[in-house]
């Protein structure tokens, strides 16, 4: 059945959410084989100690125990956990990252051991019965203090506990500074963040003796990356012996990017021991040995002339990145941050330096945003800060330095051709949906009464869709970003894709449904999405960095139109007519002026697969395949503005009202825009407000529970008003560009702003995250 339905577009009820709300999904901890042993690890309650002994007996004569393994056992079996970002021109040091320690633990949390039981309950009393004599060391967790004369060094391999030093200059910082009526600066403090997926991280893992062959069942947002990185660097075995099927996803915030060296312990021990062993996290372990996200201390300058012109930005930020380096690590703070910290306003020179520290912590990499969110935080803080120096209104100092609209491609000092934009346009929407000068109005009378209002604004540009493989090689990233994805076209006319991302909750099994059925002119209902299996799946680099629909997405784009390309020529032959002369519009094949005359694209499906009447030199069956690299990244933007009232008694920041306005393209599905537009932007207002992972000076982490660490739930949530302008990618195959970040980016500097604009009356200029109660109490009680 053909069909004019348009579904790009269209808020098309999401496919995957019948399992999801029945209960019926599969993760991998619903996962059982025959036989299955479960693993249980121990892992270290110091920050940083050496390992004197570490005593296995008891554990392993606990009935239910099938072995227990040191690091010592392991160590020939396991290689170091690479690093797949390493910058270059930063004297990048890379210590070895053992999967379970032998000599010394660095961070709170690092393995030691691992149980091997029959029921994962007798595996964590074995753990309990494992006697380690460690000798505690001295500790450092903050990224300042380990870079001082004298203080706890973590690896020999660097020095100083530097990791990295890179700096990414663009056009004359100094002239643009020289030039300046005023330069502003702050300190500005980036907390680190404990990812909080609603699925911890699991894996289970089968050999085949038979086959040799390794299947991994693992919590993964890049399958592919994670079946590679385990072949070539950790494991040792061949590519092709390796299987790796990520089933459904529960969450992930870049947290399930990194290969963890978890995973190829239970490989290793399914081979041992020739059962399948499954390994799943409990909350405590998730958060102590999971990434972290975040954690930069800024020294922010900006420049500027007294018209409020702006010249140049510079940034000198250490970046915390725990005891080792995680998977993409390096690249977070630097190349996802230093490019865009212009932000969306016209500047002579731009000057990012990023210092990487090891401290005795939670390795940290990708978290929502990963970098952007840091960036557009120093950004906004800092036009606010200079607004309120020159006297002048915080939205008018943003409109007077836009780049304007017609002045795309616009190439930022720091060498990014951003393709397209109109920043005025989202920010006068926003505008117009909130009633700037109303409130205003209200806010001075309420000040008259002793009523603290605030208003606060953040007009933010973000570079995503991770794909130009010259470009993200250029930066010393391990690998192409393309993507992929095979359309294959049944007999009867239904269609199955398979795709090389790996959705995690975000809807791409609906959206891709949505690309494939407009460009074959099929209902939705035809349509289904495969992914997250290497097996069955073309090579892929996964989901992350808002690449799904504008990379993959392009991909399934660009191989729908070669099947209909393909099915024209059919089609004509059917028809009896020069493929010139036929059209294709709404799943109908037909010869132009004569519209009664077609074949719908079903009926030339079956042709195809039945092979009795092709044209000369065309194949039967219609299959495409696609490995789409695109020119360059996609550059969503958009201007949210947040109102709050503070109450002077108690520090409470309430939320009045949260406007955000983005432009993330051509849209696919409104409502899954929506969605993520708002789950983005409750995690900025969390970080603003209420998340923040804590340390004492020993290194042990404070906030180990959802007791101690505030994640926000829909008692905290808030309304929020959302609306879009269109700005379509002129590169991209459907003009998509990234929206999973965008409210991530967006949320954290407009909370913090609208606070500080409340604070006026008190004369503060900054508080940092999170603004807590007592914070803000505390700043009102000092004047």
């Amino acid at each position: 059945m053909a069909t004019a339905e348009k579904y790009v577009g269209a808020p098309v009820q999401r496919k995957e959410d019948a399992r999801f709300v029945t209960g019926t999904g599969t993760y991998v901890a619903d996962l059982a084989l025959p036989g299955m042993l479960h693993a249980v690890f121990l892992r270290s309650p110091y920050a940083h100690a050496k390992i004197k002994k570490v005593d296995v007996s008891a554990a392993k004569a606990l009935p239910g125990v099938v072995d227990v393994f040191t690091g010592e056992d392991l160590k020939d079996d396991i290689g170091s956990t690479p690093t797949a970002w390493p910058i270059p021109d930063a004297d990048l040091k890379t210590p070895p990252y053992q999967a379970v320690a032998t000599e010394r633990v660095r961070y709170q949390g690092e393995a030691v051991a691992v149980v091997v039981a029959e029921d994962p309950a007798i595996g964590a009393d074995a753990i309990e019965l494992i006697d380690v004599d460690y000798e505690p060391l001295p500790v450092v967790v903050n990224q300042e203090e380990a870079l001082k004369e004298g203080a706890p060094q973590l690896h020999e391999e660097a020095p100083g506990n530097q990791a990295f030093k890179w700096v990414l200059p663009g056009g004359d910082v100094d002239a643009a500074f020289k030039e300046a009526d005023v330069v502003v600066e702050q300190r500005l403090i980036n907390q680190r963040l404990q990812p909080s997926a609603m699925e911890t991280r699991a894996a289970l893992a089968q050999w085949d003796e038979g086959e040799e062959k390794l299947t991994l069942w693992v919590t993964s947002q890049n399958p592919h990356i994670h079946r590679l990185v385990l072949a070539a660097f950790v494991l040792g075995i061949p590519e092709n012996k390796i299987r790796v099927i990520a089933p459904d996803v529960g969450g992930a915030f870049g947290s399930k990017i990194p290969v963890y060296p978890w995973e190829a312990v239970v490989s290793v021990l399914s081979r041992k021991l020739g059962r399948p062993v499954k390994w799943v996290e409990s909350r405590t372990e998730n958060y102590q040995a999971t990434i972290h996200g975040r954690d930069h201390v800024q020294y922010v300058q900006m420049a500027a002339k007294k018209d409020g012109t702006i010249l140049g930005i510079k940034i000198k930020t250490f970046v915390n990145m725990g005891a080792y380096l995680s998977t993409a690590a390096p690249g977070v703070p630097t190349i996802l941050f230093g490019f865009i910290i212009g932000g969306a306003y016209t500047m002579k020179a731009t000057l990012a330096e990023v210092v990487g520290v090891f401290t005795n912590t939670t390795p940290t990499d990708t978290y929502r945003g990963a970098g952007r969110p840091e960036a557009m935080y120093a950004v906004e803080r800092m036009v606010d800060i200079l607004a309120r120096k020159l006297g002048m209104d915080p939205m008018e100092i943003r409109k007077k330095n836009f780049i304007s609209p017609d002045a795309f491609p616009y190439q930022m000092p720091s060498g990014l051709a951003i393709d397209s934009g109109n920043y005025p346009g989202t920010l006068a929407k926003a505008l117009e949906m909130l009633d700037y000068e109303a409130f205003r109005k209200e806010q001075a009378k309420a000040r008259e009464e002793g009523r603290l209002l605030g208003i606060g604004f953040s007009t933010y540009i973000e570079l995503c869709g991770l794909g130009p493989s010259p470009i993200v090689t250029s930066t010393g990233f391990q690998g192409g970003l393309w993507g992929s994805s095979v359309c294959r076209m049944l007999p009867t006319g239904k269609v199955t894709v398979f795709s090389g991302m790996h959705a995690h909750g975000q809807g791409e099994e609906t959206t891709f449904a949505q690309i494939a059925a407009d460009e074959l002119g099929v209902p939705v209902e035809d349509v289904d999405i495969i992914h997250g299996d290497t097996d069955m799946t073309p090579m892929g680099m996964g989901t992350y960095g808002s690449r799904t629909q504008a990379v993959e997405g392009g991909s399934l784009a660009l191989s729908a139109r070669k099947v209909v390309a393909k099915a024209k020529k059919i089609a004509a032959h059917l028809l009896e007519a020069r493929t010139e002369d036929v059209a294709f519009e709404a799943g109908k094949f037909f010869v132009k002026g004569a519209p009664d005359k077609a074949k719908t694209i079903q009926e030339v499906a079956f042709a195809a697969y039945m092979a009795t009447s092709l044209p000369e030199g065309v194949e039967p069956i219609l299959e495409a395949t696609t490995f789409y690299d695109p020119t360059n990244f996609v550059y969503p933007f958009g201007a949210h503005i947040c109102t709050v009232e503070l109450d002077p008694e108690t520090g409470e920041v309430k939320i009045l009202r949260y406007v955000a306005v983005d432009d993330v393209g051509t849209i696919i599905n409104p409502q899954i825009v929506e969605g993520q537009v708002h789950g983005g932007v409750l995690q900025g207002v969390a970080q603003a407000l209420w998340e923040e992972a804590r340390y004492d000076e020993d290194g042990n982490l404070l906030t180990g529970s959802f007791t101690e660490y505030m994640v926000p739930t829909a008692m905290e949530s808030l309304k929020i008003e959302t609306d879009h302008t269109v700005t379509p990618s002129p590169h991209n195959p459907l003009g998509a560009k990234g929206v999973g970040e965008t409210g991530t980016i967006a949320a954290s500097q407009v909370v913090i702003n609208a606070i500080v604009d409340a604070l006026e009356p008190y004369g503060v200029v900054h508080l940092d995250m999170p603004a807590t109660p007592e914070k803000v109490w505390r700043l009102i009680q000092k004047t």
